[in-house]
């Protein structure tokens, strides 16, 4: 018995490298689960073009929006661990795990990590009417008139959200929190002084930046944004340790085989170091970013406890 066994275990192993060296017979499908256009569709179209390259076997998006992310990433979670039904998707796959009080899924047990996509910054910005022209002018602003300012964001329990709550909770300050329904109806709000302070995706800021219908303070990101150098991070201007980068990567189901895993991470990455790839993602305000599946892994698990952390902290709700 012991020698059957062992014998299986042995063919079991040639069957799945095979499966892998054969890898992919059929179109493979990179589920967004969010509507078309935005960071994370743009990021499934540059994967699913370099897949396609790459394997000679199509690579499609399907976009199933609703229940913040949480349909089209149930889709992915109970697929067959096959590597024919793949994820897209930025922080919300760490997000929900804590958001939402009961999920179809588990963000840990049931999704393997194959790939970094990318990053984008988000930026601090303020109404020009507002008297503070610096991070610790706002702070200070903050703590002698708590509640005295409202800030936008793209909607409760989203990146917008939560970033600006870290930021509160970091500097101990105190504003209200005005949910929109995107990121143009809050910066629009935040134009017309119906609200004062926002933090937004940067590819979407910039223009109200640059006619100075905004003002900028920081950027919210490990380091200093290419699209805006001249920019501090909340690190620097004085909020020590605050980090919040909207990132985008590649998920397979748990039980897809690592060789299938190996393969994908092999061919993104190989892309994303390609000049002519990174310049083609930056001027769709992502900045390309490599990973093996063991880094992406840790930095998912790492992002899960530091937005549960946030969410219990502030008390923030998914919108339902």
């Amino acid at each position: 018995m012991r020698k059957c066994l062992a014998l299986a275990f042995i063919l079991g192993g040639i069957t799945a490298a095979m499966a892998a060296d054969n890898y992919p017979t059929k179109p493979v499908r990179l589920v967004v689960p969010f509507a078309p256009g935005g960071g994370n569709d743009i990021a499934a179209r540059f994967v699913a073009q370099r897949l396609t390259e790459a394997f000679g076997e199509s690579a499609v998006v399907d976009n199933r929006a609703g229940a913040g992310s949480t349909i089209g990433t149930d889709i992915v979670a109970k697929s067959a661990p096959d590597g024919y039904t793949l994820l897209v998707v930025h922080n919300a796959i760490a997000i929900n795990q804590t958001l939402y009080a009961k999920l179809p899924y588990d963000t840990v047990r049931d999704f393997a990590q194959v790939a970094m996509i990318g990053t984008t910054t988000n930026t601090l910005v303020i109404n020009p009417g507002v008297s503070a022209r610096s991070v610790k002018e706002l702070i200070t602003l903050l703590k002698n008139k708590p509640g005295s300012l409202n800030y936008a964001s793209t909607g409760a329990g989203g990146t917008a959200h939560l970033a600006m709550e870290y930021f509160r909770l970091e500097t101990g300050t105190n504003l209200v929190h005005i949910p929109y329904k995107g990121t143009a109806p809050g910066l629009t709000d935040v134009v017309g002084n119906q609200v004062q302070v926002m933090i937004s995706a940067l590819p979407g800021t910039v223009p109200f930046i640059n006619a100075k219908r905004v003002i900028a303070l920081a950027t919210t990101g490990s380091k200093r944004s290419a699209f805006l150098p001249e920019l501090p991070t909340l690190n620097e201007a004085g909020v020590t340790g605050y980090e919040f980068d909207t990132f985008y990567g590649l998920h397979a189901p748990a039980k897809v085989s690592k060789d299938i895993i190996t393969r994908l991470n092999a061919e993104i990455v190989k892309a994303l170091t390609k000049a002519d790839v990174k310049d083609q993602l930056f001027k769709q305000g992502i900045e390309a970013q490599t990973s093996s599946p063991a880094e992406f892994t840790k930095y998912v698990r790492n992002e899960v406890a530091k937005m549960g952390k946030i969410i219990k902290a502030s008390g923030a709700k998914a919108e339902q």
